[in-house]
C-alpha cells in the first residue's frame, strides 16, 4: 500500500465548518448542529471549526468545549483564572446562588452573542498538503491535536482529523 499524504487524508475546506471571527457563539452552535462530515461513507459530527479573518487568513480553531466555556457565567470565568485546576475551589460558593435564580437561560443567551474570536484557540501546527502520514501522526501526538489544518501555497485547503488518520493506519495494520 502506498504511503498517504495530507492531501489524501484531508477533508476539503469547502466540506469542513469554518466561519469569520465575528460570528457569535450562537451562530457557531447552529453551524455545528447542522454540519455533517462524510468520509469514505462514514458520517460524523464536527468537533471543531476553523476561524478566519476578513482576508480569509486562518486565525484559530474553536472546539465544542470552547463554546461551552464561552457560555459560562462571568463569575465562573473569573474563578477559572484564579483557580485554574478547580472550577469550584470550595464546597459552598455564594456565587452559585446566581445559578439558582431562574435567569440561567437568559444569561446563557446573552453570553451566546459573544464573538467566536473571544474563545478561539490559536493554531499550534499546520501541515503542508504533501506532508507524509508519519509527519501527520508525529504532529498530532506531539501537540495533542485531533485536527490539523492543511495548507497549500500558504492558504488553507482542508483539515486532517485524527479519526481519519487512525482509520488509515488501521488499514496498514489490520
Amino acid at each position: 500500500m502506498e504511503s498517504k499524504r495530507a492531501s489524501d487524508l484531508m477533508i476539503p475546506l469547502s466540506d469542513y465548518p469554518h466561519m469569520p471571527y465575528w460570528f457569535t457563539l450562537r451562530q457557531a452552535m447552529a453551524t455545528l448542529r447542522s454540519s455533517r462530515i462524510e468520509v469514505a461513507g462514514k458520517v460524523s459530527l464536527p468537533r471543531a471549526f476553523l476561524v478566519f479573518n476578513e482576508a480569509y487568513e486562518l486565525l484559530g480553531v474553536v472546539r465544542r468545549r470552547d463554546i461551552l466555556r464561552g457560555l459560562e457565567p462571568q463569575f465562573l470565568e473569573q474563578k477559572r483564572q484564579t483557580y485554574p485546576r478547580k472550577l469550584f475551589p470550595v464546597k459552598t460558593d455564594p456565587d452559585l446562588l446566581e445559578l439558582g435564580d431562574g435567569k440561567v437561560a437568559d444569561r446563557i443567551k446573552e453570553r451566546a452573542e459573544r464573538p467566536v474570536g473571544d474563545v478561539m484557540q490559536p493554531i499550534k501546527v499546520t501541515l503542508e498538503h504533501d506532508d507524509h502520514l508519519m509527519k501527520i501522526i508525529y504532529e498530532m501526538v506531539e501537540n495533542n491535536l485531533s485536527m490539523i489544518p492543511v495548507l497549500q501555497d500558504g492558504s488553507v485547503v482542508g483539515v486532517v482529523r485524527s479519526v481519519d488518520v487512525l482509520d488509515e493506519v488501521s488499514k496498514l495494520v489490520l
